[in-house]
């Protein structure tokens, strides 16, 4: 009965860590349209969320939308129409991996550079890991080889067309860019699409 009481006692003491979602409060993305481009303007507040550097965060937006951008006092500014879902899905793939524990799941961890190699170690319960710096979900591959009307990307002219504009690829569409040559980069803007043709004019 001593040893049971003395059970009860300790796991009483035992303070309650809580779930991952509970010591996790993120922000909700918010997106502004600024042109061409979009500016995340709370990516500092969810960096700060994520204790997490960011210029670090700034770059995996980059990276996984497949764009390019800028960070200007903590808010982020991309090439390309976006949406806060499309950036709340590249935050919640950040969490995942730079973030979460994968053994306990909580947040309570440090990225740190060992041999070379980043990895991430949890305070809570000691496990480490390596991260993958090129990680792409399967929900964040379909959304960029996505193309949508109303929507503005930049491509690279690869083609030219029968009545000489160029042509662009990106993922299984083919674009139609009227006064783009052959080598071009360019920003456009998405006029229409039908099937797996789409028809833009430069941004």
């Amino acid at each position: 009965m001593e040893y049971e009481s003395s059970l009860d006692r300790a796991l009483e003491a035992v303070p309650d860590i809580g779930s991952a979602s509970e010591r996790l409060s993120v922000p909700d993305a918010v997106a502004q349209p600024d042109g061409a481009f979009t500016r995340f303007t709370n990516l500092d507040a969810i960096a700060d969320a994520l204790n997490r550097d960011t210029d670090h965060v700034h770059r995996y937006v980059q990276q996984t939308l497949a764009t390019s951008g800028k960070l200007d006092e903590g808010v982020g500014r991309y090439n390309g129409n976006f949406d806060a879902s499309d950036f709340e899905r590249v935050i919640d793939d950040y969490t995942e991996e730079y973030v979460l524990c994968s053994e306990c799941g909580l947040p309570d961890t440090r990225l740190v550079q060992e041999n070379r190699t980043l990895m991430l170690r949890c305070d809570a319960c000691g496990a480490f890991r390596p991260v993958s710096k090129n990680k792409r979900s399967n929900t964040t591959q379909e959304r960029q080889d996505d193309v949508q009307a109303g929507k503005t990307y930049t491509v690279k002219v690869t083609d030219t067309g029968r009545k000489g504009d160029g042509v662009a690829h990106r993922g299984d569409y083919t674009i139609f860019v009227p006064g783009a040559s052959e080598g071009d980069v360019v920003d456009i803007y998405i006029e229409s699409t039908s099937g797996n043709l789409a028809f833009s004019r430069l941004a």
